[in-house]
């Protein structure tokens, strides 16, 4: 039994090391996903890592007595799976709504806690540390980046299709007041709803790079209080 614990202790510390450090590694940036509520949060990424990790580990050590038999077979066949599976996860956190796609970053993330467990099997415990930094860094600064530096960036732009009935002798004003509002109205058109031609209704698309376009149309349409039955929704074409 004391033979068995020695031989425990001495050949497998450094395997008990690495699998410590891609839980930990795991963790880290499983908390920077958790905390932008992100659907591949802290147990999702220390599993991916820990995994990755774990057959990596088998990988090399796991089939040593088949090597030493077989010369031609390659040690490194199941970790090489690896990179598969983890195609198969990421996909399950990419979402597409129009033209809006949501997720790629979340799989991303699984992507590289796959690579820094790999690393961490492998025993490159610096490059697994060193990555896992530059991991939250890219996460987290860009984020900063985009939101203050690109507020205007592409990705971020969202269409949402307005419509409201107003009196057609109000019509003009309220067109200039339109266009001063939302100078990046893409579509607009108008129509008499009634024999008499007293009122017209009015749609209109517009971009908005807000996170809540909805909300912010509807605040900005606080003051034209000549508007009747407003609709506001995103739209995804």
């Amino acid at each position: 039994m004391t033979n068995f614990l020695h031989y425990f202790q001495i050949a497998d510390a450094d395997i008990l090391i690495r699998i410590l450090v891609s839980i930990i590694l795991g963790f880290s940036i499983g908390l920077e996903r958790e905390l932008t509520n992100k659907s591949a949060g802290l147990r999702t990424q220390i599993m991916v890592c820990l995994g990755s990790c774990i057959f990596t580990i088998l990988s090399i050590y796991g089939f040593s007595t088949a090597v030493s038999l077989y010369p031609m077979g390659d040690p490194a066949r199941v970790a090489a799976q690896i990179i598969t599976g983890i195609g198969f996860i990421g996909a399950g956190t990419v979402l597409r709504q129009g033209l809006t796609v949501t997720g790629l970053t979340t799989a991303s993330t699984l992507w590289i806690a796959a690579a820094i467990g790999m690393a961490c099997g492998c025993g490159k415990i610096s490059i697994a540390i060193v990555s896992a930094v530059f991991a939250i860094a890219i996460l987290v600064l860009i984020r900063i980046f985009e939101f203050k530096i690109l507020p205007g960036n592409l990705k971020h732009m969202r269409k949402v299709k307005l419509s409201f009935v107003c009196k057609y002798s109000d019509y003009e004003m309220v067109y200039k007041k339109l266009i001063d509002i939302f100078p990046e109205i893409i579509d607009y058109s108008y129509k008499t709803i009634d024999d008499e031609a007293d009122y017209v209704k009015i749609s209109a698309k517009i971009c908005s790079c807000d996170k809540a376009p909805v909300l912010c149309i509807y605040k900005k349409l606080d003051d034209m209080k000549n508007l009747h039955s407003v609709s506001v929704k995103e739209i995804f074409d």
